[in-house]
C-alpha cells in the first residue's frame, strides 16, 4: 500500500495513544472519513481503530461483537 502524505500511524492505548509515524491525520475507521490529530477524541485500543464520533464507535463495537443491526 502507498504512503498516503500526511497520514500517521498510531498505536491506541487508553486514555491515550502513542504516534508510530507522525502525520497530521488518520482515517475513521467505521466512515472512512479523515480525522485530524488535533480533533480525535475517538478510538478503540483494544481493536486500534479511530472514529470520526460517538456514533462511529458505537456501530464499531456493536459490529465487533456482532450485535449490528442487519
Amino acid at each position: 500500500m502507498a504512503e498516503i502524505q500526511g497520514l500517521a500511524v498510531l498505536e491506541y492505548h487508553t486514555p491515550y495513544f502513542d504516534i508510530v509515524r507522525p502525520g497530521q491525520f488518520v482515517f475513521c475507521a467505521v466512515s472512512g472519513a479523515r480525522i485530524d490529530l488535533d480533533d480525535l477524541k475517538y478510538w478503540s485500543a483494544e481493536f486500534q481503530e479511530a472514529y470520526r464520533g460517538p456514533l462511529e464507535a458505537t456501530q464499531s463495537f456493536l459490529r465487533h461483537r456482532g450485535m449490528a443491526p442487519a
